[in-house]
Formats: structure tokens, sequence, C-alpha cells
């Protein structure tokens, strides 16, 4: 089955079922018609340590070409009514409201994004990193929202074995854009992506997430600085609300970001196939990873196509860009 995007937007869905898509004109926006959207679901604003009101951060997004941002202030829910009122556009931007429940374990920094929650999820605290992780998940799921996990790294907070105990969440940020998170592990700790592999190959379905974790807009020459623009994900969906985008992540229909993008896809009953939508000035790699973080196959030109063997649990890819972009793919888990 082959899709045929767009231009300028992107493929995922490794993790959930293929359909052919279309392009939408303007007066077709209405009609449930799948498409990606680009969005950032980790945003902070001055109603807890941004910089910045929340107007100006959800002006930036729009303005810089994303169909969504979820506001995820610290143990504070934004309101974003009234943003969506002056910004939102029906099927072209959205504001979700959030909370990045803000907890610890002794002194492990333990921190959750609930994304469209209907109240405020107070930190639930518990008698272990995982115990305070699994209660603050089970809160946010009965508050109606769709908890990821933020920075696992960030202060050592969480390792691969913690993470894959987690119950009741899909979702986990593999890069994030904040200068002091630790994504490529170090002194013995691995990279967030390594994580990754070592909790999918216990046949565990998360997905990873890319984002920028933004809290400075007016600061620009700090090293120490969380910009945003770092990271973001693209999610197929038939329209542009929350329910429909959260559904689509939680079945791992989207993939992530720093840079590359994709122009195609194709994933059957025996290959997946990977196309990049290329610039004149770089080079990619398209790296296939199975079980153990395997790099299975590696290719130099685009589209690229991974054909199955068995014995890989599960098929993902990764897409290296010669100025140190990167995309990934979410995983598609082989039957037997």
């Amino acid at each position: 089955m082959r899709i045929r995007l767009l231009p300028l937007l992107a493929v995922v869905s490794l993790g959930a079922a293929i359909t052919a898509l279309r392009p939408i004109a303007d007066d077709q926006r209405d009609a449930r018609i799948p498409r990606w959207y680009k969005g950032n679901t980790h945003t902070h604003t001055l109603n807890s340590d941004g910089d910045s009101h929340p107007d100006d951060v959800v002006k930036w997004y729009r303005s810089h070409g994303y169909q969504f941002v979820a506001l995820t202030d610290h143990n504070v829910i934004t309101s974003v009514d009234g943003l969506n009122a002056l910004h939102g556009l029906d099927n072209r931007f959205l504001v979700i409201r959030g909370e990045e429940v803000t907890d610890r374990f002794e002194s492990r920094p333990l921190h959750i994004n609930g994304l469209n929650v209907s109240s405020l999820v107070a930190p639930q605290g518990g008698q272990s990193a995982v115990d305070v992780v699994q209660r603050n998940v089970d809160a946010i799921r009965a508050a109606g929202g769709v908890p990821h996990i933020n920075h696992p790294s960030f202060g050592w907070a969480l390792s691969a074995d913690e993470l894959a105990r987690i119950r009741n969440t899909k979702l986990f940020e593999i890069f994030n854009g904040h200068p002091q998170v630790n994504n490529m592990g170090g002194g013995g700790v691995p990279s967030l992506e390594a994580m990754w592999d070592t909790i999918l190959t216990r046949n565990i379905r998360i997905y990873g997430l890319a984002v920028d974790d933004a809290h400075h807009f007016k600061r620009h020459d700090d090293r120490t600085a969380s910009r945003p623009g770092k990271g973001w994900i693209y999610v197929r969906a038939d329209t542009l609300t929350p329910n429909a985008l959260l559904e689509a992540m939680e079945r791992g229909d989207f993939y992530s970001s720093t840079g590359v993008e994709l122009n195609d896809i194709t994933v059957s009953s025996t290959e997946i196939s990977v196309t990049v939508r290329e610039t004149a000035w770089s080079r990619y790699r398209i790296q296939f990873i199975g079980r153990g973080g395997a790099v299975l196959q590696e290719s130099l030109s685009s589209p690229a196509t991974y054909r199955f063997r068995g014995g890989e649990g599960y098929v993902r890819a990764r897409i290296l860009e010669s100025n140190g972009d990167m995309a990934w793919t979410q995983p598609h888990f082989i039957p037997g």
C-alpha cells in the first residue's frame, strides 16, 4: 500500500495501519480526510518557569508553521479557551490544554505531561521512582488526559528498566530540546534512543516523542536557554481536534523529528519503504533498526526499502541528515 503526501508534509505510522491519503483543498478541510499535522507537546509560559506570555508563545508556534501546540506549565493548567478564540482556526491551528505534573522521588525529578486533562492533577508522590510515575500516570488518565513521560535522563531520573515497568502509558520523550536533559546519556547511562530499543526489545509497545520543552522565547545568546523549534512531531489525523490527535498518537500514527521531513512511506506485510524530502544542501542515511537496537540495514539513497526477514521483533526507521538533523518513525512489530 502506498502513501502519497502533500508537499512539505511527512509520513509516519509504522505503529498503525496505513491508508491512502490524498491532497486536501481549502474547501475540503472539514471533510474528515486524514492529513498530517505538525505540533509540539511540551511548552512552557510565564505561568510556570517560561519567560513569555501564553499569547506570545502561541503566536510563535502559529507563525512558524505548526498546526498545534500543547501548553504544559509545571503543576498549572494554562487556560487555552481565549487563546483558541484569538488564534485557533478550524483544522489549521489548535492550542491544547495540558500540565507537566512535576514530582520527585528523593533527589530524582519525575515529570509527566498530561495532555488534554479535564482538571489539575496534583503530584501524587510514592514509595519509589516507578511508583511515583505510575501514580501520576494513573491520575492523568483519571482526569481524562493522555500521559507522556518527559526527559527520563534529566537528573538521571529513570532507567530503561524502570520505564519498562510503568503501565498505562504509550508515550515518552526520546528527544527533548532542553540543553540539560542528557538525551545522549553518559557515564554508563545509555541514550534515550537506546533506552527505547531496550524497552521495545521486551515487546512493550511505546512510542517515541521529540519535543522542544521550550521555556525561553526572548533569550537568544545563552547556551542554557531552552528555545522553541528544537523537536516536534507530525501526527496523522482526520481532523485537528485534541481527541483526534491524541488517539492517533496513542496508536503510533506519528513520527518525530528535529528537522528531517519525509515525503513517503509504505508498509506492507513484507516490507517498509521510506522516502526522504531531500534538500540540496544535505545528504542522508536511512537506517532500519530492530531488536536490541541493531541496525538491520542502511541506505545512502532515498527511497530505501527494508524487507522483513523474520526475527527482527520490530522495525523502525531512523533518518540522519548530514548537518545533524534526525527523524524517527514509530516501531512496526513483526508477528512471531
